[in-house]
């Protein structure tokens, strides 16, 4: 996903995406760990998601903040 499409999303769909993505990852880690993993290059591409939505919450928490 790109960083514009995390945006689009609300808290609530943000929250939800991120978990979806954690939970891709372990299984992948838990594949890989096994040795049953075909693609070793999706869990990099899986990191750098979490990082973009990590982002996008992180900057919808310091903006609810500054409007206080």
């Amino acid at each position: 996903m790109s960083i514009k499409e995390f945006r689009e999303l609300t808290d609530e769909e943000l929250k939800a995406r991120l978990a979806e993505l954690r939970l891709r990852k372990f299984e992948l880690t838990r594949q890989k760990a096994v040795g049953n993993l075909e693609h070793p290059e999706e869990i990099r591409s899986l990191r750098k998601d979490i990082a973009r939505g990590e982002t996008v919450r992180r900057e919808r928490e310091l903006s609810k903040k500054e409007a206080k």
